[in-house]
């Protein structure tokens, strides 16, 4: 596992244990904490939380500068297309959140892949399509 993934999954395991949608940190703890510059940290927040991710962050800079990290939720929100790599996002935000397990994620994957739609003309609206049927059968499920 590389320093990243470790500060990510750091970052998500602070979040479960304050059970917040909203944690803030300092940038400089958390790379002291790491071993590694504050440049590193931003780059996993800027990677790792963004929106599409569903995550919004803010930050302060300066000497008592922080990031808030919040997590939002958009489930709901699937547009008319989408592609493959946003809608890998799309699934692995629902398993890092425990919305789906690690096999649905997989199922998932493998039925919006470019792969499994070769054939369609329009892969990312047909993507799209399948993603929404999927949410409407586990919103049925909840």
């Amino acid at each position: 596992m590389g320093i990243s993934d470790k500060i990510e999954a750091f970052i998500l395991e602070l979040m479960k244990q304050e059970e917040e949608q909203t944690l803030k940190i300092q940038r400089n703890e958390l790379a002291d904490v790491f071993g590694c510059v504050p440049s590193q940290i931003n780059y996993v927040i800027s990677t790792r939380f963004c929106p599409e991710r569903g995550y919004i962050v803010t930050s302060r800079r300066g000497g008592g500068g922080y990031v808030v990290i919040q997590r939002i939720d958009n489930s709901n929100e699937i547009n008319d297309e989408i592609s493959e790599n946003d809608a890998y996002r799309y699934i692995k935000r629902l398993y890092d959140t425990s919305k789906i397990t690690s096999r649905e994620s997989s199922i998932m994957q493998n039925a919006v892949s470019d792969m499994a739609l070769y054939r369609a003309e329009n892969k990312n609206r047909v993507r799209a399509d399948i993603l929404k049927s999927m949410m409407h059968l586990m919103r049925e499920e909840l």
